[in-house]
């Protein structure tokens, strides 16, 4: 080979090496942010009219909450994923879900969504020794698990202390970030989701208002996009990422949850309007 042509082909290899590697260089084309609604907004509806309030309302995917038990027995299970199936809706993931020391009871958490065929759960564990066995159970079946956030007086209130947990375990461990709390905390939710750096696999899409309190600031639940939530730079960062996750619409509110048609609607003009 004549020098020219063997410095050409270095060239190349060199471009192919510096490729990620099993994927394209380029990112795939954005197919834009979903929706959906978690079931926790539907507290006050029994598990049959919350999958038909989503259908009515044109959502596609629903987390489930408050009226579904994940330890509960298999006919039931079948039956609740069957309900689901006729109504075309998708039970995506299901949490915040208890988790304990013991890896067996964990275990059927991963069961649960196996036979419900979803790949993520929701989980806010109350000791950081259940990491290790979560870990291994999330690799065990492939089922991706995302750490949920509350206050700032919870374990994970601080997005400091998940990220420094998550920094050398399996990549099947990641966030399900609650907008509405990190802002309570304090935190720029753009800001989170940009430095947890690809692990953020579930947002719960909820907004507040957060005022000055004795001690410590005062949140309450607004509307979305009538709180401090910084929503147009998490969408921004959203469609930079060209993050395929779902957005479920949640609040806290118990007088949101007493009508929680206006919220949702509401809230779904306002993410048709602003979303890219």
């Amino acid at each position: 080979m004549k020098p020219r042509a063997l410095s050409s082909a270095l060239a190349a290899l060199l471009l192919l090496a510096a490729a990620p590697f099993g994927r394209s260089a380029e990112p795939p084309p954005s197919t834009g942010l979903k929706l959906g609604v978690h079931s926790w907004t539907l507290r006050n509806l029994k598990f049959e009219q919350a999958v038909d309030f989503a259908k009515t309302h044109g959502f596609k995917r629903l987390g489930l909450s408050f009226q579904f038990d994940p330890r509960a027995p298999r006919e039931t299970l079948l039956r609740q994923k069957a309900l689901l199936a006729e109504n075309g809706i998708e039970g995506y993931t299901f949490g915040v879900a208890g988790t304990s020391l013991d890896k067996e009871e964990n275990r059927r958490l991963f069961e649960t969504a196996k036979l419900m065929g979803m790949s993520l759960i929701v989980v806010e564990p109350k000791d950081f020794k259940i990491f290790d066995q979560l870990e291994e159970l999330a690799v065990e079946y492939d089922i991706r698990v995302a750490v949920h956030n509350h206050g700032i007086r919870s374990l994970y209130g601080n997005p400091a202390v998940l990220k420094n947990i998550l920094m050398h375990r399996d990549r099947r461990l990641g966030v399900c970030l609650d907008v509405g709390w990190v802002t309570a905390a304090g935190f720029d939710a753009a800001k989170v989701f940009r430095e947890y750096e690809g692990r953020v696999f579930d947002i719960h899409l909820k907004d507040k208002k957060v005022e000055p309190g004795v001690g410590e600031p005062v949140a309450a639940d607004t509307h979305i996009g009538q709180g401090n939530a910084n929503l147009t730079g998490l969408f921004a960062e959203l469609k930079k990422a060209n993050w395929q996750g779902t957005l479920s619409l949640e609040t806290d509110s118990q007088v949101f949850a007493q009508n929680p048609a206006e919220f949702v609607d509401l809230a779904k003009a306002y993410f048709e309007k602003n979303a890219p």
